[in-house]
């Protein structure tokens, strides 16, 4: 095992959980070290004075040390930021949560995500201010499918590469056929022009330049449905927080 180095970082808290009887882990997300597990001794303790760098989706400037393959450590915090709209918020709770969890799936452990960290604090930020959270959750399951090794190709037609023609989505053949081919594939999407135009344009849209955006409740389903398939024939991945996010969605109002 390797020891530990002394390190600032920034960093957004993931989740906690306790550990035995007054300890606590509590996964963050760094800009250095990518997702890494901190042992806090004595966070269950009344009074404790981290307590509110570690509550989750906090994002702080942290002091600690940081082992490679091991448990890490936090001596301190300064500019402790709370996201509160989804501190209180059980659904934008969830989706944060599960563009963390994708996010951890395809990046893995202790691995520096590069721009990625400000990718992900970026949508933090604009769920937090009220930007659809559907709609962030989407715009980064589309740009994390590479990282899971599916590239589809939704820039033109992947057997004529015309861009002006009426567009599906293909499985078989990794993207966007136009309305010439469909016939190539009988098990073609059957996908709206709405739907592959925001596939298109969420793969491309700039985090940073969104200041609100408005799609249709139907849309937004059949996206939803469309990233759904992908990930769960291409990708193969189904997390519980997926799970959970479908299941808020059929609970008694």
């Amino acid at each position: 095992m390797s020891q530990a180095q002394p390190a600032e970082f920034a960093g957004i808290v993931f989740f906690r959980r306790n550990y035995r009887e007054r300890d606590l882990l509590v996964k963050i997300l760094t800009d250095r070290f990518g997702f890494k597990m901190f042992f806090i001794r004595g966070a269950r303790k009344r009074g404790f004075r981290l307590n509110a760098a570690i509550l989750p989706f906090v994002q702080a400037e942290y002091v600690g040390s940081v082992s490679e393959d091991g448990l890490s450590f936090i001596n301190a915090a300064k500019e402790v930021t709370q996201y509160r709209q989804i501190l209180n918020n059980i659904e934008l709770n969830a989706y944060v949560s599960y563009i963390f969890e994708l996010a951890n799936a395809a990046f893995g452990e202790a691995k520096p995500l590069g721009g990625w960290f400000k990718q992900l604090q970026q949508a933090v930020l604009l769920i937090d201010q009220g930007i659809d959270p559907a709609i962030i959750t989407n715009i980064i399951e589309i740009r994390l499918l590479t990282y899971f090794g599916v590239q589809p190709n939704l820039h033109d037609c992947v057997i004529c590469h015309r861009t002006d023609e009426v567009f599906d989505f293909s499985e078989s053949y990794g993207g966007l056929i136009c309305r010439r081919h469909w016939s190539v594939d009988p098990h073609r999407l059957q996908l709206d022009r709405r739907t592959v135009y925001f596939l298109q344009f969420f793969s491309q849209v700039d985090l940073f330049k969104i200041h609100s955006i408005k799609v249709s409740q139907t849309t937004k389903n059949h996206l939803r449905r469309t990233l759904n398939r992908i990930y769960d024939n291409q990708v193969g991945l189904k997390l519980k927080s997926r799970r959970f996010l479908e299941e808020m969605k059929i609970w008694p109002i």
